[in-house]
């Protein structure tokens, strides 16, 4: 089966998040995806714990699908393999600051000339342009300087360091492969390609959906714990007489009215509406109390049945055996090169088409080097001359 977008070839220059989570979802929707790696200098993921059978479970994950094309791009016959790549290669994926892939003779002009229907794509922490183009950061760095940690977390203990990486993936990996699909689009029209400049930081402003917009139109600064969402009403987690913890978002007064009767209270189901924060302080510690006079699993059969918005906080080892989650299919095995398969996380998109199977996990650097070359008319004797100069492994 072919996925739908099996027309496209990128070239993936990418190394570390937000760029090989973006080509993996390409990869898993059926796009012909190269990782142009380099033989000098490790990828962190490759080296990233944990490991199974000595392979990095992430890079196993967000690089599977794709080929691996090892080429030490500071030597001109590599530029050459690339060149050739990109008569039908036609999507460049790149993540290094501003200025490397042009001092490499990979810039996006120098390419464009070579194909112009090329779509370039450049995922960097702060974009192409302004005076913090040229520094380092990671993804608590981009959302701090983006607002979002400022009201994320506890007045009295601060902003926290969020599970995922927010930035780098809903900022830098699907604003990339949303770019990247709309100049695809527009390709189909125009026939030209374009340049793709993904600010992490930028992406990740614009992830102040709520109190942005509340900032910008009414002057309104968000505070920890002063928003209906982020801890300022109910809306909340509340922990359980043997320390586990559950979600609370029931936030429409049917949902409240429900959540209040389940727990004995239905009196405090009026309080939930109030936009008095010392209201919304008192209905918190009520409702707390009455979550810790229950254990976790007393409090998870109890809301089963209740559609008043409450679900646990499971651990990742729970979630994966949720039935939810199995109904909709989110694990899947992928073939590993020794034909025993690693157990991975699938695509998250649904297609009533369906979606290919998942052809291998992460490939060892250098994988397909042989592969890719033959494809494009190298001969053994030129493939093994590369290897001896150390262009290729």
């Amino acid at each position: 089966m072919q996925g739908p977008l099996a027309s496209l070839k990128v070239l993936d220059f990418s190394t570390l998040l937000p760029g090989p989570f973006a080509s993996l979802l390409l990869a898993d929707m059926g796009a012909e995806v190269v990782r142009i790696e380099s033989p000098t200098r490790m990828d962190l993921l490759r080296v990233l714990p944990p490991h199974d059978q000595g392979t990095s479970a992430s890079h196993a994950y967000l690089n599977r699908n794709k080929r691996s094309l090892a080429l030490d791009l500071k030597q001109p016959e590599a530029l050459e393999v690339v060149k050739q790549l990109l008569q039908d290669h036609d999507i460049v994926l790149e993540q290094f600051r501003p200025g490397v892939m042009e001092r490499l003779g990979l810039g996006y002009e120098a390419l464009k000339a070579i194909n112009p229907r090329l779509i370039y794509v450049s995922i960097t922490g702060y974009g192409q342009t302004g005076p913090y183009k040229d520094r380092a950061g990671h993804d608590i760095n981009y959302l701090a300087l983006a607002g979002v940690a400022s009201y994320t977390g506890r007045k009295d203990s601060g902003p926290l360091p969020l599970g995922i990486q927010a930035a780098d993936i809903a900022g830098g990996s699907l604003h990339g492969v949303i770019g990247l699909l709309a100049a695809v689009i527009a390709r189909q029209h125009s026939g030209q390609g374009q340049h793709l400049d993904v600010s992490m930081t930028d992406c990740a402003f614009s992830l102040n959906a709520m109190a942005g917009a509340g900032y910008l139109a009414c002057g309104v600064t968000p505070g920890r714990e002063e928003q209906m969402l982020n801890g300022g009403s109910f809306y909340d987690y509340y922990s359980t007489r043997d320390g586990r913890w559950l979600s609370v978002g029931s936030l429409e007064p049917g949902f409240m009215q429900q959540l209040c009767t389940a727990l004995g209270q239905p009196h405090l189901a009026a309080q939930g509406l109030s936009p008095r924060p010392e209201e919304q302080k008192a209905l918190k510690l009520a409702l707390q109390i009455e979550f810790e006079k229950h254990d976790f699993a007393e409090l998870c059969q109890l809301f089963a049945g209740v559609d008043a918005c409450v679900e646990p906080v499971l651990s990742l080892a729970e979630a994966v055996e949720h039935p939810q989650l199995k109904a909709r299919e989110l694990l899947t095995q992928v073939p590993r090169s020794d034909g025993s398969t690693q157990a991975q996380m699938a695509c998250p998109l649904k297609f009533s088409e369906g979606l290919p199977e998942p052809r291998h996990i992460g490939a060892a650097l250098g994988a397909h080097t042989d592969q890719v070359l033959s494809e494009l008319g190298y001969s053994q004797e030129q493939i093994a001359a590369l290897r001896r100069a150390r262009v290729v492994v």
